[in-house]
């Protein structure tokens, strides 16, 4: 699943792209969506920005109304010039603004949304604060996983609820980089090691928001491998509901299992 520096990067691609241009076109192979965009008009409107918070996407049309879309393991987001681009034949959903045209495939969730719908919305509105954005405020996550003194802090990271943006790749790596074993307690960890724990998500998604490369991995994807650091062997088992993978190294991540 892209996690949140993947979907800043998409966010800002096509608020490149799309920004203050009016929408001409909208096509969509999901008839309820197809018939939302008509009842709210959106062709016509101006795109007034592209958002992310956390993996969810969101294009913002004046008056209110916005594009919701989900990207989860399949899906993606390409711009294209309008000459160019495939119809809606080929593209599940179609935006198209002048001489530009973005095409969204494989996205499992794309929904039109009224303010009161957004306001309401079981996902959007229960999201934690999401870890990109620039107001972000560590005090306020910390006292949300205290919250959940019992759970293992590698699924307490996952919860959307409570951190916007992380997902398998960065609750691996930054929890290797930071020492600590994903199935030590929350309640085990003292305010330092949490506060090193939030530092070390932010900067690391920061860093790669700048490029789609990312730096090789430490233990994500590694089981069976020497550490890098040590050369012991990475450990992985899944774990959460529903279970994921999590990696980590039995040395250099302190054991409370």
């Amino acid at each position: 699943m892209p996690e949140g520096d993947t979907l800043a990067r998409t966010a800002r691609a096509l608020e490149s792209a799309l920004a203050g241009r009016t929408l001409t076109r909208f096509a969509s192979r999901d008839t309820r969506v197809e018939a939302a965009a008509r009842r709210l008009r959106l062709v016509g409107r101006t795109i007034e920005a592209v958002t992310s918070k956390g993996k969810h996407l969101l294009v913002r049309f004046a008056g209110g109304p916005a594009l919701h879309t989900h990207l989860r393991m399949s899906g993606r987001w390409h711009v294209a010039r309008t000459d160019a681009a495939r119809g809606p034949q080929f593209a599940p959903l179609l935006l198209e603004a002048g001489d530009v045209t973005a095409l969204c495939f494989g996205a499992p969730l794309v929904e039109v949304l009224t303010p009161a719908d957004e306001a309401r919305h079981r996902a959007l509105a229960h999201l934690g604060p999401d870890v990109l954005a620039e107001d972000f405020d560590p005090a306020r996550v910390q006292a949300a996983l205290r919250m959940r003194a019992g759970a293992a802090i590698g699924e307490a990271l996952l919860d959307q609820s409570v951190l916007a943006g992380i997902g398998n790749i960065y609750r691996s790596e930054v929890l290797f980089l930071c020492g600590v074993d994903p199935a030590t307690p929350v309640a085990a960890l003292p305010d330092p090691v949490l506060e090193r724990i939030l530092a070390a998500a932010r900067a690391l998604m920061r860093r790669n928001v700048q490029s789609a490369q990312r730096t090789p991995y430490w233990v994500y994807r590694r089981a069976g491998r020497h550490c890098r650091r040590c050369a012991e062997v990475i450990a992985c088992v899944r774990r959460g509901h529903p279970p994921r993978a999590v990696y980590w190294c039995p040395r250099c991540q302190h054991s409370a299992r």
